[in-house]
């Protein structure tokens, strides 16, 4: 066995004596040169910012516009899936640098006046082509930001919530382009999509969780929240003051901020508020759910389970909670807000909720007592705010089309009776005219209410309650009395935006040096209060006194024409 094995090891070159020898060694040459080093990442271009998501690139436009944008920024998941009729969810972190150069899609809803048009398409007579038709997309969480050109930090942050009866809107509208309000105002200008309609607004029973968020059904309004918590959080990045925050909101945006003032979920989000035609006019728990239980009737005969409301009921019945939550959630938004489109006799998702949680049973009470986040307050009604609403002759389409194609400084050849009702006319005519019908619906829509909220907050903030009356109606014959100063005029003013738009037919050469002598003095009051709580600057040409009195904010067609009576 041992010569066995010296054998086996001889074969191996163990041995000595075997024959066999080993190959001579050859000296190695030189070590081969490593790999190049892999290069260094590029830095980051002037226009990127780091959040709390992941990076992203904006856009200077300092040439044109004085400022620097950051636009289609998600503050939170897409809520589709099991997010829909959820609250908002942080957004998933992404990679790289993610380009923010334009506008992010418009929530989904029903297509009217100021909604979005089909496909994100820009503004323009595509708009009307989404009527009656559902337009945006459920991915829609997204904001915008813009600032001034340069490195000035601790900025005053104006966050703006769009209006649209809580059922539309979108910040896309060139309305709300804050470009020039950042730039005059000396401000950074953030504006938020959120929920609407039944998509935002939704108290129904078979979607309770237990969480009392999700159960308020304010989805729109905790969206709102999210938005301003990513503020919190990021604004710093874009030379903003995260602790001086002013929000502004017009119409149903209006609502949503005194939302905002009274909710305890929202302490601490906001600083100052600016509610501009809209109060506390908010939603009962029994009123919503009469709405979303109807809704969901109507979704169950539209889609073959039911043929009326009593097998409605019945189909409903026979589900369990999870079974009609995920029924419901499995519909396309298309689908549903077909739906909602065909059936007009449950008129608007109720908004926002009095639900006890996210918002009191009895907001007006509450605020009244003292319950609410105190901070300074900017209070805004138009003198003709009823107009928009008034029922005009040419249908909803139409009338687009007539505004977006007139051009104010060509001569004019229509006249009041092409935009107003033969019944309104004459337009001065007591009881019966249009000046009169729509001062009812200026009256019994905004103005009943609103008194005694600013009552009740100024009975505490004496000194930080400021309210005014728009009056500006320079527009030329016909529109200056079929909408004069009418319902959402203000913003243009307050944006300092004067090109194409929902109003652009109000803006001509002839109007354009007193306007802008306006806008000039509102930015500067809405710059002024955003950095003090008070609005009073030189260039109003008046003092702005503390609620109960008011200015009157107007000019001629060459001044203007503030008065303070």
């Amino acid at each position: 066995m041992a010569a066995a094995a010296c054998m086996a090891l001889s074969a191996c070159g163990g041995g000595s004596d075997s024959g066999f020898s080993f190959p001579p060694i050859v000296p190695a040459g030189p070590p081969a040169a490593p790999p190049p080093a892999a290069p260094p990442p590029a830095a980051d271009g002037p226009m990127v910012r780091q959040t709390t998501a992941g990076k992203i690139e904006g856009v200077d436009d300092s040439a044109a516009t004085g400022t620097y944008s950051w636009k289609g920024i998600p503050f939170a998941q897409a809520p589709v899936g099991s997010l829909r009729w959820a609250p908002p969810t942080d957004p998933k972190p992404w990679e790289g640098v993610r380009a923010a150069s334009k506008f992010g899609h418009a929530c989904a809803q029903g297509g009217r006046y100021f909604s979005p048009a089909p496909n994100d398409a820009p503004f323009g007579l595509a708009v009307r082509e989404g009527f009656g038709k559902p337009v945006g997309d459920e991915d829609c969480l997204t904001l915008n930001i813009w600032r001034p050109a340069g490195d000035t930090t601790k900025l005053p942050v104006i966050v703006y919530i769009y209006g649209g009866s809580n059922i539309s809107g979108y910040t896309a509208d060139p309305g709300y382009d804050g470009a020039q309000l950042a730039k005059r105002g000396d401000a950074v200008v953030v504006t938020i999509n959120y929920r609407v309609g039944a998509l935002g607004w939704l108290d129904l029973p078979q979607l309770k969780t237990g969480n009392a968020s999700n159960d308020s059904g304010n989805f729109a309004l905790l969206d709102q929240m999210q938005a301003l918590k990513f503020v919190q959080a990021n604004i710093g990045a874009f030379g903003g003051d995260a602790g001086n925050v002013t929000v502004m909101g017009q119409s149903a945006g209006a609502v949503n901020t005194w939302g905002l003032v009274v909710s305890s979920a929202s302490a601490g989000l906001l600083h100052k508020a600016v509610p501009l035609s809209g109060g506390i006019a908010f939603a009962s728990r029994p009123t919503a759910q009469t709405y979303s239980k109807g809704l969901l009737n109507a979704i169950v005969i539209a889609d073959g389970k039911a043929t009326d409301t009593p097998t409605a009921d019945a189909w409903v019945a026979s589900q369990t909670d999870a079974q009609i939550a995920s029924y419901l959630r499995g519909l396309s938004a298309d689908k549903l807000l077909t739906i909602v489109l065909a059936n007009p006799q449950l008129g608007n998702a109720p908004a926002p909720i009095e639900d006890g949680t996210i918002l009191p049973v009895n907001s007006a009470a509450e605020v009244d007592a003292g319950r609410f986040n105190k901070m300074p307050m900017l209070i805004g009604n138009t003198r003709d705010e009823g107009t928009l609403f008034g029922g005009f002759k040419p249908s909803d389409y139409d009338r687009f089309g007539l505004q977006y194609n007139f051009n104010p400084d060509a001569p004019v050849t229509l006249t009041e009776a092409d935009l107003i009702k033969a019944s309104y006319l004459p337009v001065d005519q007591p009881l019966t005219g249009w000046k009169a019908w729509t001062n009812t619906l200026t009256n019994a829509i905004f103005l009943n209410i609103l008194p005694p909220q600013v009552d009740s907050v100024a009975k505490y903030l004496p000194t930080k309650t400021w309210y005014y009356r728009f009056d500006w109606s320079q527009q030329v014959a016909p529109f200056n009395t079929a909408y004069g100063a009418t319902h959402g005029l203000d913003t243009a003013f307050m944006f300092h935006n004067f090109g194409t738009g929902v109003f652009s037919f109000s803006f001509g050469e002839a109007n354009r040096p007193g306007r802008e002598a306006l806008s000039d003095a509102m930015v500067g009051s809405l710059s002024a209060f955003a950095r003090t709580g008070d609005p009073n600057h030189s260039g109003l040409g008046v003092t702005w006194p503390n609620w109960p009195r008011k200015i009157v904010l107007d000019a001629s067609k060459t001044q203007l024409q503030n008065s303070a009576p």
